[in-house]
C-alpha cells in the first residue's frame, strides 16, 4: 500500500520546531520590526525545514473551523477615512494569506448586529468592528462562541477585547490651543454626538483647551452635528450668523470640516478654521486650515495585527490590549501660482 500524504505542516508546526509561540510566527511571517534578527532567523529556517507555505498561515491556526478570512465592519465606506482603514487591514491580511470581508452598517446597530452574526456564521477566523453605538454586547466574543473580536477607533463597553484607538483627547485640545495661541476667544465647535466616546472625548480635549487658557466653555458655541457636511454647514452658518460670531470654528471630523470651510466662504466670514481628521485636497482651499492628522491606515494594520494575534494565540487573553494612535497638527496653506 502507498504511504498516504504527509500532513500539511501548520503555524504550530513551524513555532514547536523553532522553540517560539506561534504569536511569534505570525509576528516574524508579517515582517513585524518587533522580531529581532536572531529570532527571525530561526523562525525562518524552521519554515525552510518543515516548507511550510506562507499563504497556510491561516488554515492551520484554528482546526476545524478556519476559513481564511476576517471580516471587517465599518459605519460608513464612503467615508476615506474608512476606505483607508479597510486598505491598512488588508495589507496585513494578505501578508498572512487571508482576505477580508468588508460589511458597511450606515451607523445602524441592528444592522451591525446583522453583519457581525453573518460574518460569525460563515466562519470567519475573527472579526474587526467600528462600532455604531455603545452596546458591544453582540460582540462578546463568548456570545460568539469565542470568535477574536478588535475593537477600532472606540472602546468596549462592557467586554474585555483588544481595542485600536486614536488619540482623540489629545489632538482636539492641541487645535484648540493653536486657535487660543492665535489670539480667538470665542470657537464655536462643530462636535460629533456626544453619546458615542470619540464625539465625547474630541468635545473634552476642546474644553480642556479653553479651560487650561482661562476662557469661559459656553454652551452656545458647542454644536453637535449630524454626520453629513450639508448639516455642518447651516450650523456654522447659524454660529457665523449670530449677534456675537465666534471668530473661529473647530470641527470634530472631515465632513464638519467641509461644511465648515462652505459656511465661511459663503458667508464671507474671516473666521479661522480648524478640523479633526485629514481632509483630501486641503492644500487647495482659498484659506488656511488647521487639521489633526493621524496615519488612518496604521489604525487599520494595528487592529489587523492584534486580531492576527488572538487567531494565532488558542490562549485565553489574560488582558486586553489597547493601543493608542498618535496625532500631530498640520497646517495647510494656500497654494499661491507660481
Amino acid at each position: 500500500m502507498a504511504a498516504g500524504r504527509a500532513p500539511t505542516p501548520t503555524m504550530r508546526d513551524v513555532a514547536a520546531h523553532a522553540a517560539v509561540s506561534p504569536m511569534t510566527v505570525s509576528r516574524t511571517l508579517r515582517g513585524d520590526p518587533r522580531v529581532s534578527p536572531e529570532m527571525r532567523a530561526r523562525v525562518l529556517a524552521s519554515v525552510e525545514a518543515l516548507r511550510y507555505r506562507r499563504n497556510d498561515l491561516a488554515r492551520g491556526l484554528r482546526t476545524g473551523r478556519s476559513s481564511g478570512l476576517l471580516g471587517l465592519v465599518v459605519t460608513n465606506l464612503s467615508n476615506p477615512f474608512y476606505s483607508e482603514l479597510a486598505l491598512g487591514v488588508e495589507s496585513l491580511a494578505s501578508a498572512g494569506g487571508m482576505r477580508v470581508v468588508i460589511g458597511n452598517t450606515g451607523g445602524d446597530l441592528d444592522r451591525e448586529r446583522q453583519l457581525v452574526d453573518d460574518m460569525a456564521s460563515r466562519r470567519v477566523d475573527g472579526i474587526i468592528v467600528v462600532p455604531a453605538g455603545n452596546d458591544h454586547a453582540h460582540l462578546d466574543p463568548a456570545v460568539l462562541h469565542g470568535l477574536p473580536v478588535v475593537l477600532a477607533t472606540r472602546p468596549p463597553s462592557g467586554l474585555d477585547v483588544d481595542c485600536v484607538v486614536v488619540d482623540d483627547f489629545g489632538g482636539s485640545r492641541r487645535a484648540t490651543a493653536a486657535l487660543v495661541a492665535q489670539g480667538h476667544r470665542r470657537i464655536g465647535f462643530l462636535g460629533l454626538g456626544r453619546s458615542l466616546w470619540t464625539g465625547a472625548e474630541r468635545l473634552r480635549g476642546h474644553c480642556a483647551a479653553l479651560e487650561e487658557a482661562g476662557l469661559a466653555v459656553e454652551d452656545a458655541l458647542l454644536r453637535s452635528v449630524p454626520p453629513d457636511a450639508g448639516a455642518a454647514e447651516a450650523v456654522a452658518l447659524e454660529l457665523l450668523g449670530s449677534a456675537d460670531p465666534p471668530t473661529a470654528l473647530f470641527a470634530a471630523n472631515n465632513r464638519n470640516t467641509v461644511g465648515a470651510y462652505r459656511a465661511i466662504a459663503e458667508s464671507g466670514s474671516a473666521a479661522a478654521l480648524a478640523g479633526f481628521d485629514d481632509v483630501p485636497l486641503a492644500d487647495l482651499f482659498a484659506a488656511p486650515i488647521s487639521v489633526v492628522t493621524y496615519d488612518t491606515g496604521e489604525v487599520g494594520r494595528r487592529a489587523a495585527e492584534l486580531l492576527l494575534d488572538r487567531i494565532a494565540d488558542e490562549a485565553p487573553p489574560t488582558h486586553p490590549r489597547l493601543v493608542t494612535i498618535a496625532t500631530t497638527l498640520k497646517d495647510y496653506r494656500p497654494l499661491r501660482p507660481s
